[in-house]
């Protein structure tokens, strides 16, 4: 027992710390990390029959996407991009939802995917952001 308090808390002081040190780009890769490890909870929860773990990092999911991603969305520098990308964090919402209601495995690796594919693209651009920046620190070094 003291064993799992101490390693939640030493897990819980290095996600402190890596979040109070990450840029914003970072945070959003954190967030999709976060939301993936919930659903991946849940669909292992739902393999052992545990319904209220499952309910429980089902529910977690929906906060990260809600209350992370979607809320981390500016509509005025974004636009339709960022109108688009709510919708679709919304409808995975519904999803997560209804995977927890009817048991359905297949919805929560649905969601996993579609997950996984913003998270590559963003990833991408926060690379070619670290070359463009690293470009340009060479140019005025120069």
């Amino acid at each position: 027992m003291f064993a799992t308090q101490s390693a939640a808390a030493y897990a819980r002081v290095g996600v402190e710390t890596n979040v109070s040190t990450a840029n914003p780009h970072q945070l959003v890769m954190m967030l999709f990390d976060g939301a993936l490890l919930a659903i991946n909870s849940a669909a292992i929860s739902m393999a052992n029959g545990d319904l209220v773990a499952k309910g429980m990092s089902t529910s977690k999911a929906i906060e990260i996407i809600t209350y992370g991603l979607k809320a981390s969305l500016d509509s005025e520098a974004g636009g339709e991009l960022a109108t688009r990308l709510g919708s679709l964090y919304d409808y995975m919402c519904q999803r997560l939802f209804f995977a927890n209601a009817e048991n359905n495995e297949a919805i929560l690796n649905e969601v996993s995917g579609l997950l996984n594919e913003l998270r590559e693209a963003w990833a991408q651009m926060g690379q070619q952001l670290s070359q463009s920046n690293n470009d340009v620190g060479m140019e005025q070094a120069d």
